[in-house]
C-alpha cells in the first residue's frame, strides 16, 4: 500500500482538498506543496492503485486549521487503475541562498553523499557564498534532498520552489560541484557583498509586486507620452528570454546573455537602451525582476554600489509569482533553464479563464514574439536551437522559416558541415555523436 503525507498550508480551512469526500488525485497532491514555503513535511510517493494520505499543518499554518478529525485519520482514496506499478512522477525543484560556508568543498562531499543512489539530475553549485540548485527527480527522491537539505540550520528557511510535475528529467545529468561565482557576471560576483542582505534589494512579495505594477501601469496610461519617471521596472534576465514573456511595461533587456548586463552602468552611447539613465538614483522606485530570484540579488548588489537607494526585487522571482497571482500584469510564457524551455502560466498555475489565452500564445493586444528570421509572429512561444551545431543559436523561427531552412536560423548555417536533423515538436538535441554515428 502507498504512503502520501502531505502539508496543506497556505489554504483556507474549508478549501475542498481538506474535505474527505473530494477525490484528490496524484497531480492535485503534488501542486498543493507549492502553496507553501516551508516544506517542513517531506513527501513519501509510490504510483499505486490505493493511495494513504495523511494531511498535516505545516509551519505557517495553525493546527486548528484543519479539523482534528483530518489530521488524526487518514483519507483513502482510489488511485488510477492503469497506474503501472514501477511509473515515476518527477518534479523540478530549484532554490537559492546566499549563505556563508566556511568549508563549501566539505559541503559539496556531504551533499554527494546523500545523493548517492538518488534519481537526480541537474546543477547544484556550492561556494562560499552560499548555493544555488535546480535539479529534477522522482517526487520522493527530490524532496528527500529538500527535507535533509533543511535539516541544517544555514537552509532551514529557504525558499523550495516546485515545478508541476512532468514525465521524465529536464536535465541530463547532476553536476554538483563547486563553483566560485553562484552567477555568472562579468568580472565575477565573488567580490560583493552578497551575503549582507542589507546590501540588496528589498524582496516583494507577489501581491505587493502585483499592486505595485498595477499602480505604475494605470499611471502609465493616464499619463500617456509622460510616463512616470518615480518607478522603473527592470527586466534582469537575458533578452531572448524577455522575448517569450514579461511583465507589462517592462523594456526589453540589451543583452543576450547576462553576464553582460549594463543597466545603470553605461556610458553615454547607452543611454538610449538603459531603462537606467538619467533616473534619481535617491528618489526612483527601482523594481527588479528575474526567474528565480538570485539573479536580482546579485545585481541589485551592484547597484547599490552605485548609488541606487531604492531598489526592490521580487521574492522567488517570475515562477513563484505566476504561482501566487497567475498571469496577472504578465503577457507570454516564462522561459526556464531546462529541457521544457518554455512554460505557459497556466502550468505554473491552473486557470480556466486564460487557458486558450495563454497557453503557448499570445496577447491578444500584444505582438512580441517574433521570428528572427522574417520578423513575423510566431505561433508558439518555444525557442529552438539551430541546427548547425557550430552556431546552436537559441532563437524563436515560425514553421515557414523553420522547413525553408531546415531548422538553421540563416542559409548560411544550412551549408555547414556539422548539420543537424530538423527535430519535431519539442525536442531536444543531443549530443553530436548521435547524429554523426547515425
Amino acid at each position: 500500500m502507498g504512503s502520501l503525507t502531505l502539508t496543506l498550508a497556505c489554504v483556507p480551512p474549508k478549501n475542498p482538498n481538506c474535505t474527505t469526500t473530494n477525490t484528490i488525485n496524484r497531480t492535485n497532491c503534488i501542486k498543493n506543496l507549492t502553496n507553501c514555503s516551508s516544506y517542513s513535511i517531506p513527501v513519501h510517493f509510490r504510483r499505486l492503485n490505493r493511495i494513504n494520505i495523511r494531511l498535516l499543518a505545516c509551519n505557517c499554518t495553525s493546527a486548528s486549521a484543519l479539523s482534528s478529525s483530518l489530521i488524526s485519520e487518514p483519507n483513502w482514496i482510489r488511485g488510477d487503475d492503469k497506474a503501472e506499478e514501477n511509473e515515476k512522477v518527477f518534479i523540478v525543484v530549484n532554490f537559492y541562498r546566499f549563505v556563508f560556508i566556511r568549508d563549501p568543498e566539505d559541503e559539496v562531499s556531504k551533499h554527494l553523499e546523500f545523493l548517492q543512489g538518488r534519481d537526480i539530475h541537474g546543477r547544484i553549485y556550492m561556494n562560499e557564498q552560499g548555493i544555488n540548485a535546480q535539479y529534477s527527480g522522482p517526487s520522493e527522491d527530490a524532496l528527500a534532498y529538500v527535507s535533509w537539505l533543511k535539516e541544517d540550520e544555514k537552509f532551514h528557511d529557504i525558499l523550495v520552489q516546485i515545478s508541476p510535475p512532468i514525465h521524465r528529467h529536464a536535465f541530463p545529468r547532476l553536476k554538483l560541484r563547486y563553483k566560485p561565482s553562484l552567477v555568472q557576471m562579468e568580472g565575477g560576483v565573488s567580490h560583493l557583498p552578497l551575503i549582507d542582505s542589507s546590501m540588496r534589494a528589498t524582496p516583494l512579495a507577489p501581491a505587493e509586486w502585483r499592486k505595485r505594477l498595477e499602480a505604475a501601469n494605470n499611471i502609465d496610461v493616464s499619463s500617456h507620452l509622460n510616463p512616470s519617471r518615480n518607478i522603473v521596472l527592470l527586466d534582469v534576465r537575458n533578452g531572448y528570454e524577455w522575448d517569450i514573456g514579461h511583465f507589462i511595461g517592462a523594456q526589453r533587456p540589451n543583452v543576450d546573455c547576462f553576464r553582460s548586463t549594463t543597466f545603470g552602468l553605461s556610458g553615454s552611447e547607452d543611454i538610449a537602451s538603459d531603462p537606467l539613465a538619467n533616473v534619481d538614483k535617491e528618489k526612483t522606485d527601482i523594481l527588479m525582476y528575474c526567474t528565480g530570484g538570485i539573479r536580482c540579488d546579485v545585481y541589485s548588489t551592484i547597484l547599490r554600489q552605485r548609488g541606487y537607494k531604492k531598489l526592490y526585487t521580487l521574492k522567488g522571482g517570475i515562477s513563484h509569482y505566476l504561482q501566487c497571482e497567475g498571469p496577472v500584469e504578465w503577457i507570454g510564457n516564462l522561459f526556464v533553464f531546462d529541457s521544457r524551455l518554455s512554460l505557459p502560466p497556466t502550468s505554473v498555475k491552473h486557470d480556466a479563464s486564460t487557458d486558450e489565452s495563454l497557453a503557448h500564445g499570445v496577447s491578444d493586444n500584444t505582438v512580441f514574439g517574433k521570428c528572427y528570421v522574417c520578423g513575423s509572429q510566431v505561433s508558439e512561444l518555444r525557442h529552438r536551437n539551430c541546427a548547425n551545431l557550430d552556431c546552436n543559436l537559441l532563437f524563436l523561427c515560425c514553421s515557414g522559416c523553420m522547413d525553408d531552412l531546415r531548422g538553421c536560423c540563416s542559409s548560411d548555417c544550412t551549408s555547414a558541415a556539422r548539420l543537424r536533423p530538423v527535430l519535431p515538436g519539442h525536442e531536444r538535441y543531443q549530443k553530436w555523436h548521435y547524429y554523426r554515428d547515425t
